[in-house]
């Protein structure tokens, strides 16, 4: 398994499909999840140290595992089908329980747990951003980075309301 880091939330235009974009630690290959807004919406809202009034449905997770006094170890993406990611969750007591990809990046950076990623996953679906191809200039890449990380600086949660 390869550590992974999440890079961020992005609404992918024109189809205003929310993604994550993960990254290998010790690599350059990136891994877009395309998921739904309420998940992106959990994301960012991590991502940013925002905290809600009441608990969202991932912080819920948190505090059922922490009153039956396990830990998440690690999250692993492990497969992806169709364009389909699938995860698992790797608890202390150790049981592992699937997940949609989402729903596992959400509670591991709620718990900071560690993200790995199977290399056949990075290998079938993993894209390397700076290079260039289908006549598409690598500066134009570039661009496109520092576009959404400038994207990434301003997202706010009321972004991903319908």
């Amino acid at each position: 398994m390869i550590e992974i880091d999440v890079v961020g939330v992005r609404i992918e235009l024109p189809s205003n499909q929310p993604l994550i974009l993960l990254k290998e630690r010790d690599g350059e290959r990136h891994l877009p999840i395309w998921i739904g807004a309420p998940e992106a919406s959990a994301i960012a809202m991590s991502l940013q140290a925002i905290s809600t009034p009441r608990p969202m449905t991932h912080d819920t997770m948190v505090a059922l595992l922490e009153a039956s006094g396990v830990a998440v170890v690690e999250v692993k993406i492990v497969d992806v089908q169709e364009a389909v990611f699938f995860a698992r969750i790797v608890l202390s007591n150790g049981a592992e329980v699937d997940s949609r990809a989402s729903d596992a990046v959400a509670l591991a950076l709620r718990t900071q747990a560690p993200l790995r990623c199977g290399e056949d996953v990075l290998e079938e679906a993993g894209v390397l951003i700076g290079e260039a191809d289908d006549g598409e200039s690598a500066a134009r890449k570039e661009d496109q980075v520092r576009e959404f990380r400038e994207f990434l600086a301003d997202i706010e949660p009321e972004d991903f309301e319908r």
